[in-house]
């Protein structure tokens, strides 16, 4: 067992973390392409209305879980060490793995034991994510922070991808082997974890701050359920923002995230440091990092969507093939974020983090702007080409952005400062999927009624029962897409296929007509998506480039000796320039501080 100060320490906090860190993050896609299977083995059909709840709290629970706690995980870290917290949310995710193989139930029942099992491994994961960054930055000395985060930040972007392909795989053998891959890397990690990482930072004791951690977890919550339910329709809507439950939920939870900043404000020792606002560089950091995870966030669900129930259908490929071809076509922006990512980290190291962070966002933006000139049915070099692009703007935005967050806080401070960024980055990324969902639902209710009633008269429907399947909401149709099904012989039924002519039904029930119906609306959509995504990436690079004004007459002194880049030392300036409050006194020097 190495101790703090060998060499090689540093090495082992970086390659354990990242292990956590990747396993956190294959958990949340690898369940996501694995839907259909999952739904399948329990036996639950997801495209009845009263089973999109159980979809929705699957695809969206454990983000917003990890969104909640990030924080006070955090939090506690830095007051009871951050590395106990690391290793037990090792231990949590590694035991909610083998419990969720284990389902013993079928319909509705399977579905509840799922969802609640993975709010329990939510948890193990966020202790995961709250403090890795803060142990990695504790190990490395300044001149190599930016490198080790980029690589640690870029395992957990490209294992959101890494999930997608390896869901496709095992979901073709067994649905339950989605949770069975977690279990040997978790043991691994945990004994790993428990034997070789210490606490390195100096702790002082502090208080729980009960009622910022209740109020925070009760507002977030009902923010986050909200656009949940928001998505779903409601009556005669499309959507449910009309929803009285679904309105109460976002103004009695942005009330009770009010009345939090106010108790922070006050409370001797806050989970929530209000006090780091002040800083510019953490305050536009961790903006720039909510936009992008707003712009990126729903960016992965729409290219599924694209591929599963669109582009792959058109090209032959079966319907219970989708989800596997969906993963390895994505590919390309996994290899992106791989390739930018620690390079990213490097550079940022020698020659400053703005201009890098800046710098990526305007080529995911660039990107975006060229997925809006490509046709629903693609050719797929041009599609991989943009896709690559984006996960290089991607890759070069993480690493940077990470360094000048963790870089620009006192050292007693970083496990808040690791939970406050993990949270914005997992709250942007529920607020996209709520935010890309809306759009683009709302797109299709202005194209798909029309164009589904006239393709399916067209083919022999009777023109009530056209005009009643393409009456219902379009949520369904975009889910049908998202989960490789084609959903018009349920739609219709086999009374109304069986009086049709037999070449009429193959072409309705084919591969090609219900992707080829949905295309043109589907793009509608995407369009407004992307211009979103655009202004978002745009106003995330425009918040990157912001500095801190200087303070002269607080300015440390650094050692020249001591390999600090002049980035580092801004970040270094502006910490130093926190007001001292209780909550903010250092206990352990900044990086490269005399």
């Amino acid at each position: 067992m190495l101790s703090v100060d060998h060499p090689r320490y540093k090495w082992v906090a970086l390659s354990n973390t990242t292990l956590g860190t990747l396993l956190a993050t294959i958990n949340a896609s690898i369940v996501l392409i694995s839907l259909p299977a999952i739904f399948k083995g329990i036996h639950l059909n997801p495209l009845e209305p009263g089973n999109v709840s159980y979809l929705l709290w699957m695809l969206m629970g454990y983000m917003l879980v990890t969104a909640v706690l990030v924080v006070t995980l955090g939090r506690l870290g830095d007051m009871f060490g951050r590395v106990k917290i690391y290793n037990a949310g090792f231990a949590v995710f590694t035991l909610t793995s083998v419990v969720l193989s284990l389902d013993p139930f079928s319909g509705s029942r399977g579905a509840l034991w799922l969802i609640g099992w993975r709010v329990v491994q939510a948890i193990g994961g966020a202790m995961l994510m709250a403090c890795s960054a803060a142990i990695i930055t504790d190990a490395f000395p300044a001149k190599q922070r930016g490198m080790a985060l980029g690589v640690n930040i870029v395992s957990a972007l490209a294992g959101s991808f890494i999930g997608l392909v390896a869901g496709g795989v095992l979901a073709e053998w067994d649905w339950r082997s989605v949770f069975w891959v977690n279990i040997p890397l978790g043991i691994l990690g945990t004994v790993w974890a428990y034997r070789s990482l210490h606490d390195s930072g100096v702790r002082r004791k502090a208080k729980i701050d009960w009622w910022g951690n209740l109020t925070f977890a009760a507002g977030l919550t009902a923010v986050l359920a909200a656009i949940t339910y928001g998505i779903q329709p409601y009556g005669d809507h499309t959507m449910g923002w009309t929803n009285p439950w679904v309105v109460a939920g976002l103004a009695g939870g942005v009330l009770v995230l009010i009345a939090f900043g106010m108790i922070e404000r006050r409370a001797a020792e806050p989970m929530f440091p209000l006090v780091l606002f002040r800083n510019a560089a953490f305050t536009s950091g961790n903006a720039a990092s909510l936009l992008a995870a707003i712009a990126r966030g729903g960016l992965q669900f729409m290219l599924i969507i694209w591929l599963q129930g669109i582009w792959l259908p058109l090209h032959g490929y079966d319907y219970e093939s989708t989800p596997l071809w969906a993963g390895i076509y994505l590919l390309p922006l996994t290899v992106g974020f791989l390739v930018a990512g620690p390079l990213s980290g490097w550079l940022s190291d020698r020659f400053g983090s703005r201009p890098f962070a800046a710098g990526g966002l305007l080529v995911m933006g660039l990107s975006f702007a060229g997925l809006l000139l490509v046709p629903g049915d693609f050719a797929y070099p041009v599609f991989a080409i943009l896709i690559f692009v984006n996960g290089v703007g991607g890759g070069l935005f993480s690493a940077p952005n990470t360094s000048l967050v963790m870089s620009s806080v006192p050292a007693n401070m970083r496990g808040a400062a690791s939970g406050m960024r993990a949270t914005f980055m997992n709250a942007g990324q529920v607020l996209s999927i709520g935010v890309f969902f809306s759009l683009m639902v709302a797109g299709l209710a202005d194209h798909l009624p029309a164009t589904l009633s006239a393709g399916l008269t067209a083919q022999g429907v009777p023109a009530a029962t056209a005009n009643q399947v393409a009456s219902l909401p379009p949520v369904g149709t975009l889910f049908a897409a998202f989960l490789g099904y084609n959903p018009i012989a349920e739609l219709l039924g086999p009374q109304v296929l069986g009086a049709l002519p037999p070449g009429n039904a193959a072409e309705l029930t084919g591969l090609s007509f219900f992707p080829r119906l949905i295309s043109g609306p589907f793009h509608d959509g995407l369009v407004i998506v992307f211009w979103m995504a655009i202004g978002l990436s745009v106003l995330g690079a425009l918040a990157s480039l912001i500095r801190a004004r200087r303070t002269p007459d607080r300015r440390r002194t650094l050692d020249p000796t001591d390999g600090v880049t002049r980035e580092a030392e801004r970040e270094a300036e502006v910490a130093a320039a926190l007001p001292l409050t209780p909550a903010t006194q250092v206990a352990e020097p900044l990086p490269g501080a005399n």
